[in-house]
């Protein structure tokens, strides 16, 4: 049996370029780890084929996605596995939960191959996987840069955050295409001024939070705007959607702040920053 632990997180600056030759978009983004986490469990099983459990959510899981490529590139000797996953960050809410997910299953089955991946391999099956997964190979606080397949490890200032989920998600690919549509993107990346910023103080990070994927998620679904309205109005010291949406999040000065903003709402789930 093999335990994985995956953390959400929260793009607390995104910087989105047009799109590339390949469809793909560059982005320079600020990524913070957090406590809230999924816990997956792996065990060998005597079935044809993997079986994840996930309760409460329906359809295709990027974890059978995941141990299915890792068969196909790296072992095709990989057994079936019966995964069952204890579901704690929302879907579809831009929290990279899926992503993390599929981090951890490609870690699990690594380590039931006799680790023939180093982070760097498990890194480049990943970017396969989507954009926010190589990043979740090691869960961190990192500046993430190229496709998605860049990550630098950064220092961040510790903080409380209250997150506002939705119940209802919405499609990365349908944002982006808005994005597209709207011309919310930028021409000019900043990587420097990023990493200056997370060096920084929690005032100077929290003053340039922005997401130039809000404006599109904001376009396809204007109710977006008000949960990042009501932290602002309890106080946040700033506020925004995370990724493509649609939870906001709250930054403030520590979990105690967030606790008390979290009694004016109601649906805000407080966490802070994981320990790594």
């Amino acid at each position: 049996m093999i335990r994985e632990r995956a953390p959400a997180k929260v793009n607390l600056i995104l910087q989105v370029g047009p799109p590339r030759d390949d469809g793909l978009h560059e982005i320079c983004s600020i990524f913070a780890s957090l406590g809230l986490a999924d816990q997956l469990t792996f065990v060998a099983s005597d079935g044809e084929g993997d079986e994840v459990v996930c309760p409460g959510v329906e359809g295709p899981n990027l974890v059978a996605a995941a141990l299915r490529l890792f068969r196909e590139r790296v072992d095709p000797g990989l057994p079936p596995l019966r995964v069952t996953v204890d579901k704690q960050i929302p879907v579809a809410a831009g929290l990279g939960g899926g992503s993390a997910d599929a981090a951890a299953a490609l870690r699990a089955a690594n380590e039931l191959a006799g680790r023939p991946l180093d982070a760097t391999g498990l890194r480049a099956l990943g970017v396969e996987l989507g954009a926010d997964v190589p990043s979740q190979i090691e869960p961190r606080h990192a500046l993430v840069t190229g496709a998605g397949e860049h990550v630098e490890r950064l220092r961040l200032p510790a903080m409380g955050l209250l997150l506002v989920p939705s119940e209802d998600g919405l499609s990365t690919a349908e944002v982006y295409r808005e994005a597209d549509r709207i011309d919310s993107t930028r021409r000019q990346l900043e990587p420097e001024r990023l990493r200056g910023l997370a060096g920084g103080s929690l005032a100077g990070l929290a003053a340039a939070v922005e997401n130039d994927l809000q404006a599109a998620a904001e376009s396809l679904r204007p109710a977006v705007a008000e949960p990042v309205r009501e932290l602002r109005e309890a106080g946040a010291l700033a506020a925004a959607l995370s990724g493509s949406g649609p939870t906001a999040f709250g930054i403030f000065s520590g979990p105690a702040m967030a606790e008390r903003a979290a009694v004016h709402i109601p649906a805000g789930i407080v966490t802070s920053l994981a320990s790594r």
